[in-house]
């Protein structure tokens, strides 16, 4: 899925790599803060991070798309309306708490936006809120708002690294992805690391540009790049109330092809969502599910992410055991539930690209078997370290390399086809989320 197969040797290595990505495109400024408070719903002391993401002028031409939970965060209501205005001047993003269903939440984003256009000098509509982190908590908006001035004085050119770590929550690292297109750049950042099944996945990505593209095109672009990227990885299949996937052009450089762009466009949202997968909770293996020969796209994608779903699957690659007959029950249960009736007599099924199931029975022996669990290994980001005090801990803060655990399947339905991108269920991930308020 991505452009390139990159391998990190340590932590130095990966945040060089990643300034080497993280030119800002012309017309845009970041800045960041980070700021104590007590959550009133919880009386112990936390830090939030308020970073903003400014254009040197409104710009019309934005897209926006949201998560489709139907318990959607104050911020999404409010930047559902935002799509409707003539344009977008800045964008303000806090973590550890999401502003979900919280008493006056809709209110309380719309307070941060307005002090926002305030010290920044635009207009309130023209700000896009964004919070990711604890669902249920109300936003400490008295602290956010005095904070606020920090982060204007922080803004600068240059760099988009800053904003790239001011939106992390249980992220191990940051996420920047960058593409040429002429004369002009397309630059994306991403926070995700767990509740991803996107139905668009808790993620935020902000995608910016100085190439000039009409918003009508931006928005239909944005809209198929989200269908070959974010809408097709998971985590853990839980959908965010919190999703947001934005894109803005400075429109500083001319665009003389568009579809050029639209290239770009792709491959930036393509490698980020990648990196969310890499980066999910947990993680130590990416798994990546091809499906082909399926009777339609929907069946080809909705098997995919049934088995990169499949718990005991993902528990059995997180232990580098080849169990494949978790893999073929987790075919078998999809289609049994979604397509009963479906003749699977076609079905080849292959892992690392050895053949282990073909002509209605497993195809193993015990040399497949050692190969198998080779594959496995050599896709492991990391080994489980032992808990510290009760509590798992990935061992890195980077990701080493862009292996993936390979699965293909072959129904022999159709001619169509879809890949997705799943992990693995680790201690790891069950530690974290066991105690992600505490």
């Amino acid at each position: 899925m991505s452009s390139t197969s990159l391998q990190f040797t340590d932590r130095s290595a990966h945040r060089a790599w990643l300034a080497t990505q993280a030119a800002l495109p012309a017309g845009f400024r970041v800045g960041t803060t980070r700021f104590d408070f007590t959550p009133r719903e919880a009386p112990k002391p936390a830090k939030m991070t308020l970073t903003l993401i400014v254009l040197d002028e409104p710009s019309p031409d934005f897209a926006a798309m949201f998560t489709k939970n139907a318990m959607p965060g104050a911020p999404v209501l409010v930047g559902r309306r935002r799509l409707d205005g003539p344009a977008l001047a800045a964008i303000v993003v806090n973590n550890k708490i999401s502003n979900v269903c919280a008493p006056g939440g809709v209110e309380a984003s719309e307070r941060i936006c307005a002090e926002t256009a305030r010290l920044l000098g635009f207009g309130a509509q023209q700000i896009l809120p964004s919070s990711t982190g604890v669902i249920g908590w109300g936003l400490p908006v008295e602290a956010m708002t005095a904070a606020l001035p920090a982060a204007v004085a922080a803004l600068a050119g240059g760099s988009i690294m800053p904003a790239a770590e001011g939106i992390v929550t249980t992220d191990l690292y940051p996420k920047v992805r960058r593409a040429a297109v002429g004369a002009g750049s397309i630059v994306g950042i991403a926070k995700g690391a767990g509740m991803i099944e996107p139905n668009l996945a808790t993620m935020l990505v902000y995608i910016l540009t100085d190439l000039s593209v009409p918003r009508t095109a931006l928005r239909a672009m944005l809209a198929r790049a989200m269908d070959v990227s974010f809408n097709i990885i998971s985590v853990d299949s839980d959908t965010s109330t919190s999703d947001t996937v934005t894109a803005i052009s400075s429109g500083r450089v001319p665009c003389p092809d568009l579809a050029a762009f639209e290239r770009g466009l792709q491959q930036v949202c393509r490698d980020l969502a990648e990196d969310v997968v890499r980066n999910g909770e947990g993680v130590r293996h990416v798994i990546r599910v091809a499906v082909r020969s399926a009777a339609d796209a929907p069946q080809a994608r909705a098997l995919g992410k049934a088995i990169v779903n499949a718990p005991l699957f993902k528990c059995a690659v997180a232990g580098n055991d080849p169990n494949v007959g978790r893999l073929v029950q987790a075919i078998g249960k999809h289609v049994g539930a979604q397509a009963p009736g479906t003749d699977l007599s076609r079905l080849r099924v292959r892992m690392g690209g050895i053949e282990i199931f073909a002509e209605g029975v497993f195809q193993l022996d015990p040399a497949k078997e050692t190969a198998l669990v080779a594959h496995l290994k050599a896709a492991e980001l990391y080994a489980s370290a032992p808990p510290k005090d009760g509590v798992f801990t990935a061992p890195i803060d980077y990701p080493p390399h862009e292996r993936c655990v390979e699965i293909d399947v072959e129904l022999g339905q159709g001619q169509a086809a879809a890949t997705v991108l799943g992990g693995d269920l680790t201690h790891e991930y069950v530690s974290e989320n066991a105690d992600y308020r505490s």
